[in-house]
């Protein structure tokens, strides 16, 4: 007969007091936050009517094309910043590095403010033909109205971060990708487009898109200079009948309902990317290039 000794411990289930005190903390003080929004003085029942206004739909209409211009001009300027960063000529890498340290450094609202006063220093804006005549001459005010200005300026700064981005997604691929591009004749723009790409995707999509929601609210401040975006239409409701925090607060549902779609869909992207570097292509060249496949997998 086994001894007393021997007899098997009993189960004490360890007791995480800390999490039943932070999870309490933290419902009470949502409780007093609701209490206090309860009793604000805010007309709740109005918040809802200024979403449907036209200048406030007219400012989310500007505020999501905006954000989406000059998010795809700043990504196509970015990667050519990336791709002039890694090159072997050393004036295109110094010039690469100028480009991202002058409007990497910049604050956003100053650059949209210099672009909006560009007239001030250039009132007409040419580009003369080698014969004669001219292929743009156009007063500078005429060119760059308040919308452009918001545009080149947010564009511009968006772009230095997208080069750093890109070029981070190219370097994460192995060298030896390219190198076997090369062996089986492959041009660099092939490789590039076929083989360094691709992969770098994974790496470029999530702060891509972490930008990209920085973008949407970012358009925000082309409301200093009279861009009807979700801000600028709030505050001209607001100085119609006076109610600023309620006009704000339907400004803020439609901010979130952008950012959460944008959200949404770069959950997607990176999932399709993601699906793609486990696909039956991908564990092929996992094979040829000897590296153990994954348990279940087969080429």
């Amino acid at each position: 007969m086994a001894g007393a000794d021997d007899a098997p411990l009993p189960i004490v289930r360890l007791r995480h007091w800390g999490r039943w005190v932070s999870a309490a903390v933290i419902l009470a003080l949502l409780v007093l936050l609701g209490i206090a929004l309860g009793n604000a003085q805010i007309a709740w029942d109005q918040v809802p009517d200024f979403l449907w206004y036209r200048v406030m739909a007219v400012g989310l209409l500007n505020t999501v094309v905006l954000a989406v211009i000059a998010q795809a001009a700043a990504i196509v300027i970015g990667i050519v910043i990336a791709l002039l960063r890694r090159s072997a000529n050393p004036v295109a890498r110094w010039f690469a590095a100028g480009y991202i340290w002058l409007f990497r450094g910049l604050p956003v609202l100053l650059q949209i403010l210099i672009w909006y006063n560009l007239a001030l220093i250039f009132p007409v804006i040419s580009i003369p033909l080698p014969f004669g005549g001219y292929l743009l001459h156009e007063q500078t005010n005429v060119l760059i109205s308040a919308f452009t200005a918001a545009l080149l300026g947010l564009a511009l700064n968006e772009s230095a971060y997208m080069a750093e981005i890109v070029r981070a997604g190219l370097n994460s691929v192995d060298s030896g990708q390219t190198e076997a591009a090369k062996s089986i004749g492959m041009t660099p723009g092939a490789t590039l487009r076929r083989v360094v790409l691709p992969q770098a995707m994974r790496v470029i999509i999530p702060p891509t898109g972490n930008d990209f929601i920085n973008m949407l609210k970012g358009t925000s401040m082309a409301s200093v200079i009279g861009v009807t975006e979700l801000i600028h239409a709030a505050n001209n409701i607001s100085s119609n009948n006076l109610l600023v925090m309620e006009t704000l607060l339907a400004a803020a549902i439609w901010y979130m309902v952008v950012v959460t779609v944008a959200g949404v869909g770069q959950h997607y992207l990176e999932r399709a990317f993601d699906a793609s570097d486990r696909g039956p292509m991908a564990r092929a060249a996992k094979a040829l290039k000897g590296a153990p496949l994954t348990r279940g997998s087969r080429v």
